[in-house]
């Protein structure tokens, strides 16, 4: 598989819930639109020090996390972070890694969002067309 990048929105979700509840204006609530690498290896959202901070979520957890040849760096698990592609939605914990400069959709948020990276054309689209079964109407 080739390299494959998708836009999603990442928002702090506890920001989201004070606005929901009128405590700030909905332009406070702090969010980040990036093109993501969509890396199906990776369990969940990873992203850098410098995300972590624009997105002002807590680390709740200090650990190692294993890369790619077996080493290991110091990094971070944090806080729930919703992540928005078109009109979908999801939400999950995320590593963070120093300097880790993109960030990286895996296989968790990708599977909640329903999402696949279509063989062919190398794109991410919806696992089952344009609908979606995880939804309860």
């Amino acid at each position: 598989m080739g390299i494959v990048r998708t836009e999603i929105t990442l928002v702090n979700i506890e920001d989201q819930g004070v606005a929901n509840r009128g405590y700030i204006p909905q332009d406070q609530v702090r969010r980040l639109t990036v093109n993501a690498l969509v890396d199906t290896g990776a369990w969940t959202l990873v992203i850098s020090e410098k995300t972590r901070e624009k997105l002002g979520l807590r680390v709740k957890k200090t650990s190692e996390a294993t890369v790619a040849g077996g080493g290991k760096v110091p990094g971070g698990i944090t806080e729930y972070v919703e992540v928005r592609w078109k009109d979908r939605e999801t939400s999950c914990e995320a590593v963070v890694l120093p300097g880790e400069e993109d960030v990286l959709l895996g296989a968790y948020p990708l599977e909640g969002l329903e999402l696949m990276v279509h063989p062919k054309t190398q794109e991410v689209v919806g696992a089952h067309g344009d609908n979606r079964y995880n939804v309860i109407k």
